[in-house]
C-alpha cells in the first residue's frame, strides 16, 4: 500500500498546458504630474481587483461560486495547496507529510500535519491545531450545509496532538489524503469567532463578512454584490514583504468593461473570469496597459438537464422536487436527442477561441482522467428522429412538438454575460429546428450563485429546465468533482438547499462506482472507475459538457509575482505580487 500512495502521488499532481499570452507588453508606468505625485504614489500602493462576478459572502464553506471563494482567499488560508507545476506548496503545514517523513501511513488510513508555529490570527490569536480540527467539525456538520463538505466524506475523525501537530484519521485506506485542508476546499477557519455558529446558524456568523484569517490581507470594508477593502495583516509571518497597503475588490458591472479596465485604460490591475470573445479581447489586448494570462484546468462550460419538473410544487411550494419526475426529460432518447441539437465546434470556435474546445467529457482533467471513450455529435436530423421515437411530434402543426397534451417548452438559465447570452442563442436556435420552444432567462451571478437558501433563482433551487454555468475539479484528484453527481448530493428544501447534484440525479452504480474509487489505491484501477463515471454521465445525457475553458484573466503590466494554477484560486499568490 505504500508503494501506491508513492506512486500516486508521482502521477497526480499533473501539469496542464499554459494557454496562450496573446500578447506581452513591457511595463508602460503612467506619466505622472509633479502636483499629483503624492495621489500617484498613494495610488501605486493600491491593488485595484475588478469582479464583474460580486463577492456575496467571504466564507468560502458556505460559497457556491468561485468569485466568493476567491475573495476569501485573500483572507484565508489552507494547510497547503498545488502549484502549476503540480507540487504541494506549504501554507499553515511545516511541511508536506509523506510516507519517507511518517507523516502518511503506510497504509494510507491516516496523515499527520505539522504545522507552522508563532501564527496568528489577524486578530491577533493564535493559531493552533484546534483551529484545524474545529474546521472540520465545521465542514462535516450537516446543520452548516457546508458547500465543501465533499471534501471530507472520508474523513473518519480528525485528532490534536498537539498546539502544532493534527492527525487526519480516514473511514478506510484513502489514495486522497491530499484532499482535506488543501487549496480551494482547505481553507482554516477560526476556532473562536465560529464556535459559536457551528449548526444552522452558521450563516449568521459576522466572520462570514468580515473574516479574521492568517493571511496576507484583512478585510476592512465589505459591501455584499459592492465592494470589498483590504489592507495588510500586521501578524502575517511575512507581512513586511507584502507589495501593496490597500486592496480594493469591485464587483459589478461586466467581464468586457473589466477587461477594457485592465487591457486599455489602466484603471485596474486584475481582472477576474474573462469570460468574453477572444476577438474583444485581443483588440483590447491591444491597448498597451495589460495583458492577458490563461491556463487550461480542470473546468468546463456545461449545461445541466434538470431530471425534476420545475414546474410542479409540492405542498411547501418546493419546484423541481423529487417528488415530480421531468415529463421528458425522464427519457433518455430526449436527453440525447437535446445534446444532438448542439453545435458545440460552433460555440467554441466562434465565441471562446484559443480560451476553449469543445469536449464531450465532464471529468477533463488532469489529461490521464480525460476518457477517450466519448465522443459529440451536432445531427438535427438525428435529433428529430429520436424525438418522433419517443413520441414527441407536432401533432397541431405549431412548430412545437407535443405529446400527451403537453408541449415541449423549456426554459434555458444562465448568467448574465455577452457571451453566455450568445451561447444560449445558438442553443435555443438549435433546439427551435428540432421542435422544441426555448424560453431564455438570465440571472445576475452574484445571485445565481449566491447558495441563498431563500432565493429562487440559485443554481441549487434550479427552477428552470436547463442551466449553464462553468465549474470544474481545483484538485488533481477528482474525487470531490466525481461525489456531484450522488443521489445524496441533491439540493431540496429537506437539506436547505445544499449539495451540488442540481440535475437531480440517482443512479446507485454511479454511487457504488464511486464508493469503490475513493478506496481504491491502485492509481490505474482508479483511474479506470473515474472513467467509468464520466462514460456513464456522458453516455446517458445526465450533462452536456460544452467548452473546456481555460482560466482567463487580465493583468496590468505593473503586476508582478502573479500566477495562475489550476488546482487553486487565482488570488492563491496574491502573498508574492508586487506592484512596478
Amino acid at each position: 500500500m505504500g508503494k501506491s500512495l508513492s506512486n500516486r502521488l508521482a502521477i497526480v499532481p499533473v501539469i496542464l498546458s499554459v494557454g496562450a499570452t496573446f500578447l506581452l507588453s513591457a511595463c508602460n508606468p503612467q506619466q505622472q504630474n509633479p502636483s499629483s505625485q503624492t495621489a500617484s504614489q498613494s495610488e501605486s500602493d493600491t491593488l485595484k481587483l475588478l469582479y464583474w462576478q460580486a463577492p456575496t459572502i467571504l466564507n468560502p464553506h458556505l460559497s457556491t461560486g468561485f468569485k466568493d471563494s476567491e475573495a476569501s482567499r485573500i483572507t484565508l488560508e489552507p494547510l497547503a495547496s498545488y502549484d502549476n507545476q503540480g507540487n504541494l506548496i506549504p501554507f499553515l503545514a511545516a511541511e508536506i507529510p509523506s510516507v519517507k517523513n511518517g507523516g502518511i501511513t503506510p497504509d494510507g488510513k491516516s496523515v499527520t500535519w505539522k504545522l507552522k508555529e508563532g501564527i496568528k490570527w489577524s486578530d491577533g490569536t493564535p493559531f493552533t491545531a484546534e483551529d484545524v480540527a474545529f474546521t472540520y467539525q465545521f465542514i462535516a456538520n450537516p446543520k452548516v450545509g457546508s458547500t465543501s463538505a465533499n471534501n471530507y466524506t472520508s474523513v473518519e475523525t480528525v485528532q490534536v496532538i498537539d498546539d502544532y501537530t493534527v492527525k487526519v484519521i480516514f473511514k478506510e485506506p484513502n489514495p486522497a489524503w491530499d484532499l482535506p485542508f488543501i487549496g480551494s476546499g482547505g481553507m482554516i477557519l477560526p476556532h473562536h469567532l465560529y464556535e459559536e455558529y457551528n449548526g444552522e446558524n452558521a450563516r449568521q456568523a459576522p466572520s462570514n463578512l468580515i473574516p479574521i484569517g492568517t493571511g496576507p490581507y484583512k478585510v476592512v470594508e465589505f459591501k455584499p454584490g459592492d465592494v470589498v477593502v483590504y489592507e495588510p495583516n500586521s501578524y502575517f509571518r511575512k507581512a513586511d514583504e507584502l507589495g501593496f497597503k490597500r486592496v480594493e475588490l469591485k464587483g459589478g458591472g461586466d467581464a468586457t468593461s473589466a477587461a477594457r479596465a485592465v487591457l486599455q485604460t489602466g484603471d485596474a490591475d486584475y481582472a477576474y473570469n474573462l469570460q468574453v470573445e477572444v476577438p474583444i479581447l485581443k483588440q483590447l489586448e491591444a491597448g498597451g496597459t495589460g495583458k492577458i494570462k490563461s491556463v487550461f484546468g480542470g473546468t468546463s462550460e456545461r449545461i445541466l438537464i434538470n431530471l425534476s419538473d420545475p414546474n410542479q410544487a409540492t405542498a411547501e411550494g418546493e419546484r423541481s422536487s423529487l417528488k415530480f419526475p421531468h415529463p421528458f426529460f425522464q427519457n433518455k432518447q430526449v436527453r440525447e436527442a437535446f445534446s444532438l441539437a448542439i453545435d458545440r465546434d460552433t460555440i467554441a470556435k466562434k465565441l471562446y477561441g484559443v480560451t476553449g474546445k469543445a469536449t464531450p467529457n465532464f471529468l477533463i482533467a488532469p489529461p490521464d482522467y480525460n476518457s477517450p471513450n466519448t465522443s459529440y455529435e451536432f445531427n438535427l436530423e438525428k435529433a428529430s428522429q429520436l424525438l418522433d421515437e419517443a413520441g414527441w411530434q407536432d401533432s397541431n402543426n405549431n412548430g412545437i412538438r407535443d405529446k400527451d397534451g403537453k408541449e415541449m417548452k423549456v426554459v434555458f438559465q444562465t448568467t448574465v454575460n455577452p457571451l453566455r447570452q450568445k451561447t444560449q442563442e445558438i442553443v435555443k436556435q438549435g433546439l427551435q429546428r428540432i421542435g422544441v420552444e426555448v424560453e431564455l432567462k438570465s440571472v445576475d451571478a452574484s445571485i445565481f450563485f449566491s447558495s441563498d437558501p431563500t432565493n429562487n433563482d440559485t443554481v441549487e433551487h434550479f427552477y428552470a429546465d436547463l442551466q449553464m454555468f462553468t465549474t470544474g475539479n481545483r484538485n488533481p484528484d477528482p474525487s470531490t468533482y466525481m461525489n456531484t453527481y450522488m443521489c445524496n448530493t441533491i439540493p431540496q428544501k429537506s437539506n436547505n438547499w445544499s449539495g451540488d447534484n442540481y440535475s437531480r440525479y440517482c443512479n446507485r452504480e454511479y454511487d457504488q462506482l464511486w464508493k469503490q474509487a475513493i478506496k481504491e489505491l491502485d492509481p490505474k484501477k482508479r483511474q479506470g472507475l473515474f472513467i467509468q463515471m464520466n462514460d456513464m454521465l456522458i453516455n446517458d445525457f445526465i450533462v452536456i459538457p460544452l467548452v473546456h475553458r481555460a482560466d482567463v484573466v487580465g493583468i496590468s503590466n505593473r503586476l508582478q509575482g502573479f500566477e495562475l494554477t489550476p488546482w487553486d484560486f487565482n488570488t492563491w499568490n496574491i502573498k508574492d505580487w508586487k506592484g512596478s
